[in-house]
């Protein structure tokens, strides 16, 4: 891999991998339309570090907040596990938030404490699918999964999920409303987004909208949901993305290190556009692209001008 390849994909992990069009297969279809090889799902995992860390960095303060609340929780359900009542993280929070005169939700301490809570268990929950999948499907994620006519046709095929979730989503239910079921519906859904061109924030916000939740608070939890989830998977491929072997784009340390962080200095502007851009308006626009995208790789996979592996 040349400097000017990793530049360009760590570019395009940064914008890409926070949209509903799916970060993995713009890299493997950008490395492999202009630089005639694929960069390698490696590449794909440690860049992901970058931008998961824009994440971190964004939702320092909630993630901060929930982390010493679910600890608090379970503190405080431990020493009164004897007492009868239905566990807190199995129903919604009761006390919604008071709307201000600028339009600002306001929770007081204790339901945000709560809702806290249970968003740290729905997150943990949710993990697990995708973790149990990444590692029974490691090898075919990293071959045949990324064969560019799979990668084609799930961006079409989800595009019209997509849509099916906005139109069909009641859109009515806050973050405060979140249920141990929403968490495990949509922790299902992003274990999709192992298959390139499926998009794990598409996957996720689109299981939210289907569960009725309105598109902000779906588009925000499946930001918090992939935290863990991507940064083990980026942990996880270090070791093969520094030592890379066969074929391929392979990228060095310290391509990989810049490419990583210009990946965050990206994600971060991306995250912050992606939350005010859905609180006015609807993931159709996204729909489109990826469809048009879909449609011109298999009509250059047809023509022979790219290769499918």
């Amino acid at each position: 891999m040349t400097w000017v390849q990793a530049l360009v994909l760590g570019l395009v992990q940064g914008l890409t991998e926070f949209l509903p069009v799916s970060s993995s297969a713009h890299l493997r279809i950008v490395s492999s339309v202009f630089f005639g090889d694929d960069a390698g799902a490696s590449f794909t995992a440690v860049t992901q570090l970058g931008t998961e860390a824009a994440v971190l960095v964004f939702f320092a303060k909630d993630i901060w907040r929930i982390v010493l609340a679910w600890f608090a929780g379970v503190r405080e359900r431990v020493s009164t596990r004897g007492r009868q009542e239905l566990p807190l993280h199995d129903q919604p929070t009761t006390r919604l938030p008071v709307i201000t005169a600028d339009h600002t939700r306001v929770l007081d301490e204790q339901a945000q404490r709560e809702l806290d809570y249970r968003i740290g268990w729905y997150v943990i929950i949710a993990t697990i699918p995708i973790g149990v999948l990444g590692f029974l499907f490691k090898d075919e994620i990293r071959t045949g999964a990324r064969n560019l006519w799979l990668v084609s046709f799930m961006l079409i095929f989800f595009a019209l999920v997509i849509a099916a979730g906005e139109h069909f989503g009641r859109k009515e239910r806050s973050i405060e409303q979140l249920t141990t079921r929403d968490g495990l519906a949509m922790g299902f859904a992003q274990s999709l987004a192992l298959i390139p061109g499926v998009s794990r924030s598409g996957a996720t916000s689109t299981a939210g909208l289907f569960l009725g939740l309105e598109r902000e608070a779906a588009v925000r939890f499946s930001f918090l949901l992939a935290i863990p989830a991507v940064t083990a998977s980026g942990l996880f491929s270090l070791p093969d993305a520094f030592e890379p072997a066969g074929e391929g784009l392979n990228a060095s340390g310290p391509q990989l290190l810049v490419a990583t962080a210009l990946a965050f200095v990206v994600g971060y502007a991306s995250v912050a556009w992606l939350l005010r851009f859905v609180a006015r308006h609807s993931l159709y626009w996204f729909v489109g692209y990826r469809i048009v995208l879909g449609a011109i790789i298999m009509g250059l996979l047809a023509g022979g001008v790219v290769s499918a592996t």
